[in-house]
């Protein structure tokens, strides 16, 4: 399998554990090391694997259900190194209130004997423009 495959393989694989919100299928994406790193969207970089996984806890503990449709997804490997940008189309459930954003992200992953694993993710929020208002009279 190409490099690039094998990254968009473990990228899918992180969508459809943060979907599941199933916290032992998220850990095993992460690499277990002190400088992993995330960013969720409105919070402080979280840096370590302690910090990482306590947000992880938290968001699925919270979330009665997550859906991303993801698009514009664009995977480069450089060395032992790969990174997928994409958009995040999110619908999700948050105590009990319906919530959908749009959150441009990278992930980070790293190659190890064992595969590929993600060292960082990042999230941004997208503000969308409201559309302009057509007049109903000319």
């Amino acid at each position: 399998m190409a490099a690039e495959e094998s990254v968009n393989d473990v990228n899918r694989r992180f969508y459809e554990a943060f979907e599941s919100l199933d916290f032992k299928r998220m850990e095993g994406i992460w690499l277990r090391e002190d400088y992993i790193k995330c960013v969720h969207p409105g919070w402080a970089l979280l840096t370590g694997w302690d910090a990482v996984m306590e947000s992880w806890k938290r968001i699925f503990e919270n979330t009665q259900e997550m859906r991303f449709a993801l698009t514009d997804v664009r995977v480069r490997v450089q060395g032992g190194l790969g990174w997928v940008t994409l958009y995040e189309n999110l619908n999700s459930t948050l105590e009990g209130q319906s919530n959908a954003a749009v959150v441009l992200t990278t992930n980070l992953y790293e190659e190890r004997p064992e595969g590929w694993f993600m060292i960082h993710h990042h999230g941004s929020p997208v503000m969308m423009r409201q559309p302009e208002p057509h007049p109903t009279v000319q």
